[in-house]
C-alpha cells in the first residue's frame, strides 16, 4: 500500500496564505508521485485529527509562528509521527532571529550589527546610525520589516505594530540579496534576487513580477563559494534537517569582491515549483516531484 502523507498547511500565522500555496503545491506533487495524501488546514483540532489519521509521514508546509518555531515539531515528536524539515531546537533557534544571529557569529559567519530593543525605545532614539532595519524578532516572509532611512519623519515603529514587545534593529547593508538552498547538508547553489528598489519585501516575494531570480548568481567566484560555505555552516550549526534556505546581503557597492552578511536561515522555505529552493534544486537537475519525494523519504522523529 502507498504511504499515507498528511500535509500541514495554513494555520493562523501572518504567513497563512503563503503556507496554503506551498501546501497545495506539495500535496499535488506527492499525489502525482503515488502517495496517499491528506491535506490539513491546521487549527486547534490538529492533535485529534492526526491521532485519528495516523499518517506514515507528516509533510510540514506551515510557515511562520507555531508551524516554523518548534511548536508543531514538538507536537509531532509527542505523537511519534515522522515529519519533514528541521526539529524542535533548530526550528526554534532559526525562527528567533537574535538567537540565530548569535549562533552564526559564534561559528564565524559575518552578520550585520544588530540589537534587540523595544518599540518605545526605537521611537525615542535611533539605536544606531541610519539607515537601519527594524523587524519582528520572530516572524518570516519579511512580515513587519521596514528600512529606516535618513530623512524619514515617520516613527521607525508605527502604531500598528502587533508583533510583541521587542524589535530587532539591524544595520542596513546596501547591495544585493542572495540566497542559498541546502539539501541534506549540501548547498545546491546561489540565487541573485533582483527587485526594483533593492528591498526583498513581502510583495517582492509573493506578487507576480515582484522580483527576478538569477541562477546561478553572477557574482565573484570567491563570494559564490563563500555563500555556499556559510549556508552549509549555518545549517550544521543549528542542527537543521532536510532542506533549509539561508539569506544574505552582499555589499558590492564598491566593486567585487564585496562583503557578505548573513541575514537568517529558513527551516520552512517556500515550496511551490517557482519558489527559491525548488528553483535551485531544478538548477541541480532535481525536479519538484523528486524534491518533495526526497523530503518524505528523509522524514523522521528526534530531529
Amino acid at each position: 500500500m502507498n504511504a499515507h502523507v498528511a500535509v500541514l498547511m495554513g494555520g493562523w500565522s501572518a504567513e497563512r496564505e503563503v503556507s496554503l500555496t506551498s501546501g497545495r503545491a506539495c500535496a499535488l506533487a506527492l499525489r502525482g508521485a503515488g502517495y496517499r495524501v491528506t491535506e490539513i488546514d491546521v487549527d486547534e483540532t490538529l492533535t485529534h485529527r492526526l491521532s485519528g489519521l495516523k499518517p506514515d509521514v507528516v509533510f510540514n508546509a506551515l510557515h511562520g509562528r507555531w508551524g516554523e518555531d518548534g511548536c508543531v515539531q514538538g507536537l509531532l515528536e509527542l505523537l511519534r509521527l515522522p515529519y519533514t524539515h528541521s526539529g524542535v531546537r533548530a526550528s526554534a533557534i532559526a525562527m528567533h532571529k537574535p538567537s540565530s544571529l548569535e549562533m552564526f557569529r559564534a561559528h564565524g559567519i559575518p552578520c550585520a550589527e544588530s540589537c534587540l530593543t523595544t518599540p518605545a525605545a526605537v521611537n525615542a532614539k535611533d539605536p544606531m546610525d541610519r539607515p537601519y532595519v527594524v523587524k519582528p524578532p520572530a516572524e518570516g516572509s519579511t512580515v513587519g520589516v521596514r528600512i529606516v532611512r535618513l530623512g524619514d519623519n515617520n516613527p521607525p515603529v508605527d502604531a500598528g505594530w502587533n508583533f510583541g514587545d521587542e524589535v530587532l534593529a539591524e544595520r542596513y547593508i546596501p547591495g544585493r540579496e542572495l540566497t542559498v538552498a541546502v539539501m541534506d547538508g549540501g548547498a545546491l547553489g546561489v540565487t541573485d534576487i533582483r527587485t526594483e528598489d533593492g528591498f526583498y519585501d513581502y510583495n517582492a516575494k509573493y506578487v507576480e513580477g515582484g522580483s527576478c531570480h538569477i541562477v546561478p548568481a553572477p557574482i565573484d567566484e570567491g563570494i559564490y563559494t563563500q555563500a555556499m560555505d556559510f549556508a552549509e555552516r549555518a545549517h550544521r550549526a543549528l542542527g537543521c534537517k532536510g532542506v533549509s534556505r539561508s539569506d544574505f546581503r552582499y555589499d558590492d557597492t564598491k566593486g567585487e569582491p564585496g562583503r557578505l552578511f548573513m541575514l537568517e536561515i529558513n527551516t520552512q522555505p517556500g515550496m511551490t515549483p517557482t519558489s527559491l529552493v525548488p528553483e535551485l534544486a531544478a538548477y541541480r537537475d532535481i525536479d519538484f516531484s523528486a524534491l518533495v519525494r526526497w523530503m518524505v523519504e528523509d522524514a523522521g522523529c528526534a530531529r
